[in-house]
């Protein structure tokens, strides 16, 4: 199964290029870096050892950025590659990347670009984010004898019953670690399942990131624009879940007539479906994209539309609801943990499958709220705002809870350390 998928791939590079180019149309692909995604650099490689970090998206290139800023501390002669593979992870890096570290988009996994990709920027270890599989990279990071780990990773019982389909290709492909550290016991079982070894739990990495960024400039011009006006926030929004919040809002005025909703796109270039569906319900809306203006006294629904600003909202209200998790898409839910740090009030729906474990810890120690429909969430909402000691109460258990769980990083960082002498070693027998 694995042969035949690098046979076809080997084949696909028509198809590969059609697909980019029909992602550029979306807004999905940028188009001054295309050619990242084919495997043709567009940075020369640091001189000396260079850790290659990958992480798929903008949640696992959070998690990412703690280790880079610890790792280049602790060692003032690497250098750091990121890859990641879509737009807003890549704006990420760009605004908060350190020095010594650099971001490429991650070629697709055509044979030729794989081995373009590697030829050019020859790094001496690959340290994996999660979750993702792609075999023709995979096989090429084994070829060369690069050393490997996967790091916070993560296996849902979904892609645990897929991969057994192929359970000795996937254990093949999987050798090229040589350890993998996962978020949970249950990941490990079902890493050890696929034929792993030397597979550790080290808790999420997600606990220990660095809080979210927030200019202070700007988060000084909203407190004084919107005064004492209740607000509060949804994070990280997929569709209809606006149309949610325009309805709860406008419910929620009666009780509160000076009410802001704060929503925060997860996708930003939605920016225009969602005014549109925001609008029929009578309420005054406002851009954040639109020259960073700011909400008026009398705005409902202000769309932050903007990238890297979540951290500024989450300092500003005092109530967040988790998006992704009462999505149409099926959800999955976004990071809780981010809202938590700013000791928000966590809300979320029941849809949270690609973060379970989080959101699990995070109800069974009553640190968050979990929100059985959009009636339940109209009711729990409601309640916290008219309640401040148990708004209060909510916010300080979210807080403190992420707090106590940040211990991670010492451990993955040991591990990672490890494997630089590794490639030392190899450098000298080149």
């Amino acid at each position: 199964m694995i042969r035949f998928y690098s046979y076809i791939m080997g084949k696909s590079e028509f198809l590969l290029r059609g697909l980019l180019k029909k992602r550029l149309k979306k807004g999905k692909e940028d188009a001054a870096r295309l050619p990242e995604r084919m495997g043709e650099p567009s940075l020369k490689r640091p001189e000396g050892t260079v850790v290659w970090f990958h992480a798929a998206s903008v949640g696992e290139a959070q998690s990412t950025l703690i280790l880079v800023s610890h790792l280049l501390q602790e060692n003032k002669d690497l250098s750091v590659l990121v890859t990641t593979g879509t737009v807003t992870s890549a704006q990420l890096m760009a605004d908060r990347l350190p020095k010594r570290a650099v971001h490429q988009y991650y070629p697709l996994d055509h044979p030729q670009w794989v081995a373009s990709f590697l030829d050019h920027w020859k790094p001496d270890v690959a340290l994996w984010m999660e979750s993702e599989i792609w075999p023709n990279m995979f096989a090429a990071i084994g070829e060369r004898n690069i050393p490997a780990a996967l790091i916070n990773a993560r296996l849902s019982e979904k892609s645990l019953k897929r991969w057994q389909k192929a359970r000795k290709g996937i254990e093949d492909l999987l050798s090229i670690f040589s350890v993998c550290l996962t978020q949970t016991e249950e990941d490990a079982e079902s890493f050890r399942a696929l034929g792993m070894r030397n597979v550790l739990v080290s808790g999420n990495l997600k606990y220990s990131a660095d809080l979210l960024p927030v200019d202070e400039m700007e988060f000084t011009r909203l407190k004084d624009s919107i005064g004492k006006r209740p607000i509060w926030l949804m994070a990280s929004t997929h569709d209809p879940e606006e149309e949610i919040g325009c309805r709860l809002h406008r419910h929620l005025k009666k009780e509160h007539p000076e009410l802001l909703t704060i929503i925060v796109p997860r996708h930003p270039e939605r920016r225009d479906r969602i005014m549109t569906a925001c609008e029929k319900y009578g309420l005054k809306i406002k851009q954040r994209s639109t020259s960073r203006h700011l909400p008026e006294p009398d705005t409902d629904i202000y769309i932050a539309d903007t990238i890297g600003e979540l951290g500024l909202f989450y300092k500003l209200a005092p109530i967040a609801y988790i998006g992704r998790s009462m999505s149409s898409d099926g959800g999955g839910g976004h990071n809780p943990i981010e809202a938590a740090q700013y000791y928000c009030a966590v809300l979320h729906g029941q849809h949270v499958q690609n973060l379970q474990a989080i959101f699990d810890a995070f109800d069974e120690a009553g640190a968050a709220i979990k929100l059985k429909d959009e009636t339940d969430f109209q009711k729990r909402l409601g309640k916290l705002m008219a309640d401040d000691d148990g708004l209060d109460a909510l916010q300080h258990k979210a807080g403190h809870f992420v707090k106590n769980k940040a211990t991670v990083l010492p451990f993955i960082l040991e591990e990672i350390e490890a494997l630089l002498p590794k490639a030392d070693q190899i450098k000298e027998c080149a």
